[in-house]
């Protein structure tokens, strides 16, 4: 065989060039991959599967815990304030009665429910309006008025059937009712005409006894639009 002259010559690996071991259990990584060494602790950590995983997961709900602990809360309900205008438009034109209705209530007398009872039967069912307060001791109070039968209403409404005796409010006369286990204090009135009115509720007798103070019988005006509501004054 003729030897090629021209030919290069060939090149010798050189001595210190890594060598790539097979790939196998025991086995170095394959040359250009990163090799993280880490202690057998974090090794330990790393392998122990579903064990660490619950540990961890019970440190987060502990934490959890201690944050819903130490977060202030509050229990008490906050009411709605609502606009009773248009159930007050209702009663003082279409109630086959004289409506009334608070006036010169403060502006912490905040109206929290109104309701309306019986105005649609045409006559056929006693009409009923219910207006609830928060009171400036954040108390309750309600104003209760219908021209039910006195006899069944105002025990109803008062949940006591015997009164305590009477206060005088606004020169008018009042009777005074408590209802221990509902903490309910009650004051109520019978009108001439047969309609009954009753303040009640959680409030003392005091606080009653401005909203009782504050009643005034409404007359019909059709210029009244229904959301006009009484402006309280300071």
């Amino acid at each position: 065989m003729t030897e090629n002259k021209d030919a290069p010559p060939a090149r010798e690996a050189p001595q210190d060039a890594p060598q790539e071991a097979p790939a196998g259990d025991g086995a170095p990584a394959p040359a250009g991959r990163p090799v993280i060494e880490v202690s057998p602790g974090v090794h330990k950590r790393l392998t122990t599967g579903l064990g660490g995983f619950a540990m961890a997961l019970g440190a987060c709900m502990l934490l959890v815990l201690a944050i819903y602990v130490i977060t202030p809360r509050s229990n008490k309900e906050v009411l709605p304030t609502v606009n009773y205008g248009s159930q007050l438009w209702a009663m003082r034109n279409d109630a086959p009665y004289s409506v009334y209705s608070p006036e010169g209530l403060g502006p912490r007398w905040r109206p929290t429910s109104s309701r309306l009872h019986g105005l649609e039967s045409g006559g056929k069912e006693p009409v009923a309006w219910h207006l609830g307060f928060v009171t400036p001791s954040d108390e309750y109070a309600a104003l209760e008025q219908s021209n039910e039968k006195a006899s069944e209403y105002v025990p109803r409404m008062t949940n006591s059937s015997t009164p305590l005796g009477t206060q005088q409010v606004g020169g008018a006369t009042w009777s005074k009712y408590h209802r221990k286990d509902k903490k309910a204090n009650s004051l109520a009135r019978t009108l001439p005409d047969g309609v009954s009115l009753v303040v009640t509720g959680t409030a003392s007798y005091e606080e009653l006894a401005v909203l009782a103070a504050s009643l005034e019988p409404q007359k019909k005006d059709e210029r009244l639009t229904p959301s006009t509501t009484a402006t309280p004054r300071s």
